[in-house]
């Protein structure tokens, strides 16, 4: 349960930082509609977009992998779209507000474990590693 509460407060960390950086993209005020969308993008990244690149899959192969770019944006889209309050004004917006909300997801999961324990910091005795 902890895992799951990390990578939520993971997600919106990405989606607060991203309003900030991006032009074009919007939360509304409170932190109930950024946690709502950090909460939708983590269900829709589970359940969409694995089908969305399975499908995609011959163009991702083509363009060598950057067309997983173009997928990370409209699971961007599609949570704007689904949540009142979130707002994007157009595919430029989604696509660099979804790079940021990536890099700041794969900088912040490098410090936690699958626990959602933060193991960077954590020196383990011998007994501990086996």
């Amino acid at each position: 349960m902890t895992g799951l509460l990390v990578r939520l407060a993971i997600n919106a960390l990405g989606l607060w930082l991203a309003t900030l950086i991006v032009p074009g993209m919007e939360i509304a005020p409170g932190g109930g509609t950024l946690l709502a969308a950090a909460l939708l993008l983590g269900i829709v990244n589970a359940l969409v977009r694995p089908v969305a690149i399975v499908l995609t899959l011959p163009v991702t192969v083509v363009t060598l992998g950057l067309f997983l770019l173009v997928v990370n944006a409209a699971m961007l889209w599609l949570v704007a779209w689904l949540l009142d309050g979130f707002y994007l004004d157009g595919f430029g917006a989604a696509l660099l507000g979804s790079i940021v909300v990536s890099l700041t997801g794969w900088l912040t999961s490098s410090y936690i474990g699958p626990q959602g324990r933060v193991e960077a910091w954590v020196v383990r005795t011998d007994t501990e590693r086996r």
